[in-house]
């Protein structure tokens, strides 16, 4: 059964934005999907509660690949507080949709994004 993905997600699978490690990041998480073996790890670069920079590495399918690369877009020059905002079905949209049996990708990537806030925020004892 072949995948029907939109331009959108085959344009940010093909040529990733932001992939990569940021040196001396404010904030890091690594998650995975036990179900599908993805694993994601998100990159922050903060100041003045901005996220100035935002990089990722992702081992996983097409769907994984294009949901980091366009959430690491979205989230840049944001505050913290709206990319807490964000959610799975935000990532979706901006892609122009995903297949069903991808979803998971879009979570995985909200799900990465919201524990590098969670740990930035107790590193710098900022209450939830």
């Amino acid at each position: 059964m072949a995948m029907k993905y939109t331009e959108i997600v085959l344009e940010n699978f093909r040529n990733p934005r932001n992939i990569g490690k940021i040196k001396n990041a404010d904030a890091k998480a690594t998650e995975g999907n036990i179900r599908c073996g993805d694993m994601m790890t998100i990159y922050l670069k903060i100041k003045d509660n901005i996220i100035k920079d935002a990089k990722f590495e992702s081992y996983g399918c097409a769907a994984s690949i294009a949901t980091a690369s366009i959430l690491t877009t979205i989230i840049k020059g944001k505050t913290v507080e709206q990319a807490e905002k964000l959610t799975w079905r935000d990532i979706i949209k901006k892609l122009g949709g995903l297949p069903p049996l991808k979803f998971h990708c879009s979570n995985l990537a909200i799900e990465t994004l919201h524990s590098a806030i969670k740990k930035w925020k107790e590193k710098n004892k900022i209450k939830f």
